[in-house]
């Protein structure tokens, strides 16, 4: 138990917190959505996926994402990252890549939400996907950086 310390606990609530924002998207997308539209009447499909996709949404500003922000920039700080780091090569490059991934992603999922306030669903969709492809591609790119 030695070695389970406070920064290993910092670095959970960022994984955990992650699989929560991309899981939660996973099980919306592949569950969720896919036995609304096959279960439910259209009126109350509608209702029903505006109000999951708002309370997810309530739950990222107000849970995930302060939670990554914050565990993100305690563990660059502890690894000793500068703005200059985030241009050399290997850690420092594949991490810039994470955030800017994560700013787009961000973005999108915001548009999103815009998006289908505004009743433009085809739009809504498209940005929907482009979030989940680029949260899965932040996966992969923490899964490049060390733990150290």
């Amino acid at each position: 138990m030695d070695t389970v310390g406070w920064w290993s606990v910092v670095r959970f609530a960022h994984v955990a917190g992650a699989a929560l924002w991309v899981g939660g998207q996973l099980a919306l997308t592949l569950v969720v959505l896919p036995l609304a539209r096959r279960l439910l009447a259209p009126e109350a499909k509608d209702a029903f996926t505006a109000a999951a996709g708002r309370r997810f949404g309530m739950l990222t500003g107000a849970v995930f994402l302060p939670v990554q922000l914050a565990t993100g920039w305690a563990m660059a700080w502890h690894r000793g990252v500068t703005w200059a780091s985030l241009a050399e090569p290997g850690y420092g490059r594949t991490l810039a890549t994470k955030l800017a991934l994560f700013v787009l992603v961000m973005l999108a999922a915001a548009a999103h939400g815009v998006a289908h306030a505004r009743n433009r669903p085809d739009l809504a969709r498209a940005l929907a996907v482009v979030s989940l492809m680029g949260s899965l591609g932040i996966v992969l790119l923490a899964t490049a950086l060390p733990t150290t």
